[in-house]
């Protein structure tokens, strides 16, 4: 368990060097200082949010979680996510709540770097 601590803490770590060195990594110069908030906004929640998950296989997958975004953010020089494409069959008419196997198909279709979000509404 101590070494998924300290995977977890360089993870933090990385973020926040991220964050303070966004300058070399960003596309758009004047942009610089609201995207470093917007990382070390992000990172801050995030962590916070599931610092009392004690399952090992989660915790990994929380790691694997911020490394994809921390890559991704230097790969595509935005910190912000991608945008997510949900197949178009599950989608219901926009008056109907959404059901069972929809709800599923949509948690299956969000990439790794979104997985933190719990935004599918019930």
């Amino acid at each position: 368990m101590m070494s998924l601590r300290t995977e977890v803490l360089a993870a933090y770590k990385r973020a926040l060097r991220l964050a303070y060195g966004w300058g070399k990594y960003a596309s758009q110069p004047e942009d610089v200082l609201m995207e470093k908030k917007y990382i070390l906004n992000e990172a801050k929640q995030l962590f916070r949010k599931n610092r009392n998950i004690s399952d090992e296989e989660t915790i990994r997958n929380h790691i694997k979680e911020a490394e994809t975004r921390i890559e991704m953010a230097i790969h595509y020089k935005t910190p912000y996510p991608r945008p997510v494409n949900i197949p178009q069959s599950v989608l219901p008419p926009l008056s109907a709540k959404l059901k069972k196997g929809q709800r599923r198909a949509i948690k299956q279709s969000k990439p790794i770097y979104l997985k933190s979000y719990d935004d599918i509404e019930t």
